[in-house]
């Protein structure tokens, strides 16, 4: 994956975005234009290694009970 060009607000913003449950992987592929791979590439890079565990497992379990989540 390439390095983005990413100023520290918009760093906050996509985690931020990445880490609310109200907000999908399309919603910040449209406003930033980063894919899920992207996106947790930045969360893995950003975020401690127990805190991104934890979202990650956070995503998978909500995605297996909804049909449409992240």
């Amino acid at each position: 994956m390439q390095k983005l060009d990413l100023d520290v607000a918009k760093v906050s913003e996509i985690i931020e975005m990445a880490l609310s449950d109200d907000v999908s992987f399309g919603n910040i592929r449209t406003v930033h234009g980063l894919g899920p791979d992207a996106v947790k590439a930045l969360m893995r890079s950003e975020l401690k290694p127990g805190s991104y565990r934890a979202w990650r497992k956070r995503i998978r379990q909500f995605s297996d009970r909804r049909e449409v989540y992240k």
